[in-house]
């Protein structure tokens, strides 16, 4: 197996899972908390928050990457791991809440309910794990 070619591979989707989440939460906000998912909100600075991580980080992964440095590979996975768990608590809005006055869950146009953000974060954690044996093992 080469590696490079795995690991290449995987900073691909993690670029997807940043941008596919921005584009499909980015319009569901309002005054300052997005109720896309019809259960919990969440902070728009929350999602601005894993935006900007995530491009800095995949642009600090890339260079790493594609320079071979270890150093800035190791600093760029501190990012990748705040980016996890930034997705992952955004991903938390799906849990459903037993309010009183609480709404009837909704769907979105991109799936029924909360099948592809699952798959992007928990596949954005397993990806992370990946990043990580890599880098520590020296196998970037």
């Amino acid at each position: 197996m080469e590696w490079s070619n795995v690991t290449w591979f995987l900073t691909g989707l993690g670029a997807a899972v940043v941008l596919l989440t921005r584009v499909r939460l980015g319009g569901t906000v309002v005054d300052g908390t997005g109720h896309g998912a019809g259960r919990h909100g969440y902070s728009a600075v929350l999602l601005r928050l894993h935006t900007v991580v995530g491009v800095i980080t995949l642009i600090g992964w890339v260079v790493a990457l594609g320079t071979g440095r270890r150093e800035i590979a190791m600093v760029m996975l501190a990012g990748w791991w705040l980016l996890t768990v930034l997705g992952l608590l955004l991903l938390a809005r799906w849990l459903p809440s037993h309010a009183k006055h609480s709404e009837d869950t909704k769907t979105d146009a991109w799936g029924s309910g909360a099948g592809l953000s699952v798959l992007g974060h928990v596949g954005m954690l397993l990806g992370v794990c990946y990043f990580t044996f890599v880098t520590v093992t020296d196998r970037l």
